[in-house]
């Protein structure tokens, strides 16, 4: 399509205005007009459908960061981000259909919010009692995603379904894996500002994950200040954490450069007695307003 140049209308002619307004919401329409036939001839090439394999975090995670570094005027980000999302989320529906599982254990309105934020009103969205409940949802799925909350007191023991930390559920070759932390774009009253965890099952390209932050499941039988220390050494941060009689078991986060073997050795330094038990996990740095 080929944009022409033309005459600013008079601020005075409310006509001109509005006509000049009907013509970019018809130029809007026509550009998603084309990139929908782009992604029907993207299908053809990939043949994606039902595969799962439309997620991309990594290019998803860039076009955000394009999108709100180069915003300007006086239309809000929050919009901006909320169109963006919601054509990325539904084109990706159209090349391989998906439904959101929704960890709704400490209500719905918050998780409701983010998903409808994040993925439009197109993609179905199902409420579930649990986290553990989520996570096998989107385990016995072709391409499902799944969210829950985040923080350190997301232990996962929510129900008789749930008799372990809900990221142990994730260890293991095959099992889900987090794949995304929302929102991306972080800012006091974000309209979606509840923080969760997107899980789904292992991207068919492993290069389409993005690695900014890598998520460890780790057992240890305490969890010292030494150890906390060790962790924020590598510019780490303890998720979440659940105690028992045997142990601890946390939830680690470290940057992508970091790698198990020398998480593993820091907290041998620490004198931990930690264990690695799985990468479960990544996703990309939040863009901060």
């Amino acid at each position: 399509m080929r944009f022409t140049t033309r005459p600013a209308p008079s601020l005075d002619n409310l006509a001109e205005l509005r006509a000049e307004i009907d013509r970019i919401d018809a130029e809007m329409h026509a550009l998603l007009i084309q990139r929908g036939a782009i992604i029907d001839r993207l299908i053809a090439v990939k043949r994606t459908q039902g595969s799962g394999s439309a997620f991309r975090p990594g290019r998803e995670a860039s076009m955000m960061r394009r999108i709100a570094e180069r915003h300007r005027g006086l239309l809000p980000l929050d919009t901006v981000e909320g169109i963006w999302r919601v054509i990325i989320a539904t084109f990706t529906w159209v090349q391989a259909p998906f439904s959101v599982h929704a960890d709704i254990s400490a209500g719905d309105a918050g998780m409701r919010d983010s998903a409808r934020f994040h993925f439009g009103f197109t993609v179905p969205y199902r409420p579930h009692p649990n986290c553990a409940a989520v996570i096998e949802a989107v385990a016995g799925s072709r391409g499902d995603l799944g969210i829950f909350r985040l923080g350190k007191d997301a232990t996962g023991k929510d129900g008789p379904g749930a008799p372990r930390p809900w990221w142990e559920s994730l260890v293991g070759e095959g099992r889900p894996k987090v794949i995304a932390r929302l929102p991306f774009i972080e800012r006091p009253a974000h309209p979606a500002g509840t923080p969760v965890f997107v899980v789904a099952n292992p991207l068919d390209d492993p290069a389409a994950a993005q690695r900014d932050w890598v998520l460890y499941a780790v057992r240890a039988p305490l969890f010292a200040p030494e150890s906390e220390r060790a962790l924020h050494d590598l510019y780490g941060e303890v998720v979440a954490r659940s105690e028992s009689a045997e142990g601890v078991s946390l939830l680690l986060a470290v940057p992508g450069g970091v790698g198990p073997r020398q998480l593993g050795e820091a907290l041998a330094r620490a004198e931990a007695g930690a264990t690695i038990l799985d990468e479960v996990g990544s996703h990309a740095a939040r863009f901060r307003v």
